[in-house]
């Protein structure tokens, strides 16, 4: 499946201010099962742009307007092919919990077992474990099913209802949140059981009325768990759904604060106003082929190749 993906940024100052500082986390990353064919990037006023790739392989671009302006405007064009995932079997091996704690200490995803600012795990969130039976039981797979399903039933989708620096127990005494909490409350949840988890940013193609409870015209967000023998599986606590062909990805790390799509810092005293427009669309037809870099040959097995490897330097 191929997707256009128009994600619209606009920064309002109540005073015009000297100079500003920016980057950007907005291009769709080309791994797993996907690849972003295109990107382009517009700011306003012009800037010179530059970008790096982080330590999680996110691609960053970032740029600086020195003069004075009272309004900044970002757009990201892109366009990105999506295969969806191989369907999961109904259960893990009986010693897969053994598996996830050699993989968890013999391969980079350690760090994905760390928890942030706004995961940090508190007593609230181990009543709420207690609640729902979120313990070391069955297998992996079907425990984190369960979890997430939980997640889904005992809380409501309001929008506006929490901040973007707010720590899951906000939600957890509330009751309501939107996909970043949700994704940090399920991220907390299974890093307690010893399972690396991340934080995954980006958009939901929303098909009539299959988008469940996310917002269509914004960022969407959700969990990647490591699980042995299928590698990072996707799922998404917001709409009781696996990552599948509809969700596309622009970045990875511990939580939201390390996937921003748009961080700054600008010089004078003045109010900032944010507004945010995503539009994404299927393609009812691929782009031109000149268009294309070379194909990439069954996307899943670069990643499914280091799992296994790591698997047998265990062995």
């Amino acid at each position: 499946m191929y997707y256009s993906i128009t994600h619209r940024t606009r920064y309002k100052y109540s005073a015009p201010v000297s100079e500003s500082i920016s980057e950007v986390r907005m291009n769709p990353r080309s791994d797993g099962n996907q690849r972003c064919l295109r990107f382009e990037l517009a700011v306003s006023p012009q800037a010179r742009r530059f970008k790096y790739v982080d330590a999680s392989g996110n691609i960053v671009h970032y740029f600086d307007i020195p003069g004075r302006h009272s309004q900044l405007a970002i757009t990201a064009e892109a366009i990105v092919e999506v295969h969806p995932p191989p369907n999961l079997p109904e259960r893990l091996p009986d010693d897969a919990w053994d598996e996830i704690d050699m993989l968890a200490h013999t391969t980079d995803a350690y760090d994905m077992l760390l928890s942030g600012d706004l995961t940090m795990p508190s007593q609230r969130l181990r009543e709420f474990m207690h609640t729902i039976d979120a313990r070391r039981r069955d297998d992996p797979l079907t425990v984190i099913r369960h979890i997430k399903r939980s997640i889904y039933e005992s809380f409501r989708y309001v929008p506006l209802s929490t901040e973007v620096d707010s720590h899951i127990d906000d939600t957890l005494s509330k009751g309501e949140g939107v996909c970043q909490d949700f994704s940090h409350i399920m991220l907390a949840i299974v890093r307690e059981l010893g399972v690396p988890a991340r934080y995954v940013s980006g958009y939901l193609f929303h098909q009539g009325n299959g988008g469940g409870r996310s917002t269509p015209d914004a960022t969407h967000a959700w969990v990647e768990v490591l699980l042995p023998g299928l590698g990072w599986v996707g799922l998404d606590p917001t709409n009781n759904m696996l990552g599948d062909g509809r969700h596309i990805r622009v970045a990875i790390g511990r939580e939201y604060s390390d996937v921003t799509p748009t961080r700054g810092v600008f010089k004078g005293s003045a109010e900032s106003k944010l507004h945010v427009e995503v539009k994404v669309e299927q393609l009812l037809t691929p782009p031109p082929s000149e268009e294309l870099e070379a194909p990439v040959a069954n996307p899943w097995q670069v990643e499914q190749a280091d799992v296994r490897q790591a698997q047998q330097q265990q062995q």
